[in-house]
């Protein structure tokens, strides 16, 4: 079992002194956010992103990605490119994260990218469900 699924963070959030929704404190992970369940992990993946595009311009598969998982941790590129393929989103096209039918592909796509398996539809769905009732 990957780190992410082991935390329920599929998103492989750093610990980084903000709280989110349903986080377990302290975490057991000595580098990464621990969450109660998996959809609570996918919430925080949603509000991240989200905040991404409200206050850094992060509107675009590139842009969230490229702040999401920097050049000096990732190789970016390919992740960008494997999210892009994976989710049916061109990288460079405007997206809004508020919007389901986008964002759940993304993450989907995401969650893959960091934890090399299929993410489970129903925790994602879930995971939306949080973030829509908890913006």
């Amino acid at each position: 079992m990957t780190r992410g699924l082991k935390n329920n963070n599929p998103g492989n959030i750093r610990l980084d002194g903000v709280h989110w929704k349903g986080e377990v404190e302290p975490s057991q992970d000595r580098a990464f956010k621990q969450f109660e369940t998996m959809p609570w992990g996918y919430r925080a993946m949603f509000h991240l992103l989200n905040n991404y595009s409200r206050l850094h311009g992060c509107d675009t598969i590139r842009r969230m990605i490229t702040r999401w998982a920097p050049e000096n941790e990732n190789d970016t590129e390919a992740y960008i490119r494997a999210v892009s393929e994976w989710s049916g989103v061109p990288a460079d096209s405007r997206i809004t994260t508020t919007n389901r039918d986008v964002m759940v592909p993304i993450v989907a796509a995401m969650s893959r990218m960091e934890n090399g398996t299929e993410a489970k539809a129903a925790d994602i769905a879930a995971g939306w469900e949080l973030f829509m009732l908890n913006k």
